[in-house]
C-alpha cells in the first residue's frame, strides 16, 4: 500500500480521508503535504505513479486500465470502511474520475466529493484533439517548451540533463496513458450523486467546465483561482483550496 499510496501526515481517526492525484509527470510530495494543512478530520493520501519517486524502477503503466486496476485494488482496501474525497490536478483530474468511475461499477464505493482542477471536460474538442496527437512524432524541444510555458517544474529539473530526460519521458508516458482514457455518457447515465467542484487558473485555457458538471445529480460549483495551469502552487491559492476544501467534506454530513 505504502509504495502506492504515501501519507506524510497521519490522522488515524479522522472521519474522512482525502486521496490526491498529481498531474502528469509529477510526483506525491506537494499534494501529500496538505495533510499538514487540511483539518483536523481529514487524512491526505497521495497517489504515486508508477516510474518516479520510490517507484522510479517500476515500468510505466501502458494504459489508463492497467492504472486504474492498481489503484483501486490498493484503494478498495483502504477506504471500504471509510468516507472519502478526490481531489486531481490537470492528469490526476482524468485519473482520479476514472478511479472513481472503477470504485463505483465495481464496488458500489462513490466519493462524498470529487474536486477536479485544471482539466478540459471530457467532451470538450481541446481533450478530443489532444487524444489524436501522436506523441512519438512530438520532438523534446516542443515537449521542453511546453513545460517552461506552463511553469511548474523546479528550473534545477531543467538545468540538470539527466532529470530533465527523466521527467520528459515521464511526461510523455502519462500522457499516453491519458490518451488511451475514453469515457461516453449514456443520454440517461449520470454516473455519480457526490457533489462536484472545478477549479481552474485565470490564465489557464481550460475548456468547456460546466460539462463536468453534468456527471452528477449532486450540488456543483466552479472556482477561478489567479494564475496559470499551476495556480495550486501558489500559496495564497493553496490556502483557498485547502480551506474549501476542508469545509465541503466537514460540510457532508459524515
Amino acid at each position: 500500500m505504502e509504495k502506492i499510496l504515501t501519507c506524510i501526515h497521519k490522522r488515524p481517526d479522522a472521519l474522512c480521508r482525502l486521496i490526491c492525484f498529481p498531474w502528469a509527470g509529477g510526483g506525491s510530495y506537494p499534494l501529500a503535504y496538505w495533510g499538514k494543512l487540511l483539518g483536523d478530520s481529514i487524512e491526505v493520501f497521495c497517489v504515486r505513479f508508477p516510474g518516479r519517486e520510490t517507484r522510479l524502477n517500476d515500468a510505466f503503466a501502458k494504459d489508463m486500465t492497467s492504472m486504474v486496476n492498481e489503484i483501486t485494488t490498493v484503494l478498495f482496501k483502504e477506504l471500504k470502511d471509510i468516507p472519502f474525497a478526490f481531489f486531481g490536478h490537470s492528469f490526476g483530474s482524468y485519473v482520479s474520475f476514472a478511479v472513481a468511475l472503477h470504485l463505483k461499477e465495481k464496488h458500489g464505493l462513490e466519493p462524498v466529493h470529487l474536486f477536479l482542477s485544471g482539466a478540459h471536460s471530457l467532451t470538450s474538442q481541446a481533450f478530443l484533439d489532444f487524444k489524436n496527437i501522436s506523441l512519438s512524432n512530438v520532438k523534446d524541444e516542443e515537449i521542453l517548451t511546453h513545460i517552461q510555458i506552463l511553469g511548474g517544474t523546479p528550473s534545477e529539473f531543467l538545468l540538470n540533463e539527466d532529470l530533465k530526460k527523466r521527467l520528459m519521458l515521464t511526461l510523455k508516458e502519462d500522457l499516453r496513458v491519458l490518451q488511451t482514457f475514453s469515457f461516453e455518457k449514456a443520454e440517461t447515465d449520470i454516473p455519480f450523486s457526490c457533489d462536484i467542484t472545478c477549479f481552474n487558473g485565470s490564465e489557464d485555457k481550460i475548456c468547456d467546465v460546466q460539462e463536468w458538471q453534468k456527471l452528477t445529480s449532486g450540488d456543483t460549483s466552479s472556482y477561478e483561482l489567479p494564475g496559470g495551469h499551476f495556480y495550486l502552487l501558489e500559496p495564497s491559492n493553496e490556502s483557498f483550496l485547502t480551506k474549501h476544501i476542508t469545509r465541503c467534506i466537514e460540510n457532508a454530513g459524515l
